[in-house]
């Protein structure tokens, strides 16, 4: 089945669809047929996004909603529902990073880097679930190569991956008898606007970006394998030849990735990246 024929008569819901992935998802989604709804905390981002799709402005739905708000998250579903009828996949795509050493970093940090990545999938999934179940449908979840290996000063963004692979791969076998398919993503480095919107130590946007942009994968060659995922259903996507050789070598020899880690990471004893 193509992709046409896979997403014409598809709801999807995503989350952070303003920017990046996201956004990419849509603009790829959107000449498929599909109906779409999403939701962000920038009501200007999705103003834009609605002017730039005046051809489909039956089928893209975009709401104002905080996914680490348990009420938001209810509200965009359930608006979702009345809008379209159904919801067929889910795309927990919204997200925050953070650049901060541990010991500098006020808890706080992590805990709104767990609140978004980690509980905003939970709300959004468990708000959509009976829809999903009633189509045998998809939940998406968008993490990182820093959910299989964690990576210095992104400790709660690592942790808020580790803990959506592993809730994920645990409703994956709840949700099996119902024919519900379960996928989580791993992109790697993919040009967005994550790094710039890092939480600092005071869990401040850093506001710039510590890699060289210009050479990550683009946001639309990965919306594009995430898409390819989905239509064959499968159970998880690491994306990137890095990501993939960092897990393997974390797998078998951990201690020596620990260095090459704390190579690539640190220079003179700073964090650089």
């Amino acid at each position: 089945m193509n992709h046409q024929e896979y997403f014409s008569s598809k709801v999807i819901a995503i989350t952070g669809g303003s920017d990046g992935i996201g956004r990419a998802i849509i603009n790829l989604l959107l000449p498929l047929g599909a109906k779409i709804a999403t939701c962000g905390r920038d009501s200007n981002k999705l103003d834009l996004l609605q002017k730039n799709n005046p051809d489909a402005q039956e089928r893209l739905f975009c709401i104002k909603a905080d996914v680490s708000d348990r009420s938001e998250c209810a509200f965009f579903i359930e608006e979702t529902l009345k809008r379209f009828g159904k919801i067929d996949i889910l795309i927990n795509n919204a997200g925050i990073s953070m650049r901060a050493m541990f010991e500098a970093a006020d808890p706080d940090v992590i805990k709104r880097v767990m609140d978004v990545n980690f509980m905003g999938a939970v709300y959004c999934s468990h708000y959509a679930l009976s829809s999903i179940i009633q189509q045998q449908g998809t939940i998406v979840g968008i993490s990182s190569i820093a959910g299989y290996r964690g990576l210095p000063g992104r400790s709660g963004y690592s942790a808020s991956k580790f803990a959506l692979n592993g809730w994920m791969e645990s409703i994956r076998t709840e949700l099996s008898p119902y024919n519900v398919n379960v996928l989580w993503i791993s992109p790697g480095f993919t040009k967005s606007n994550i790094r710039n919107a890092a939480l600092n130590e005071k869990a401040e946007a850093q506001g710039e970006s510590p890699l060289d942009e210009s050479a990550l994968m683009s946001s639309e060659e990965c919306a594009t394998h995430i898409l390819q995922a989905i239509v064959k259903r499968k159970r998880t996507l690491v994306l990137g030849f890095q990501g993939k050789q960092t897990i393997f070598l974390n797998k078998l020899f951990p201690s020596l990735t620990d260095k090459l880690i704390r190579k690539f990471f640190f220079k003179e004893g700073k964090l650089i990246k």
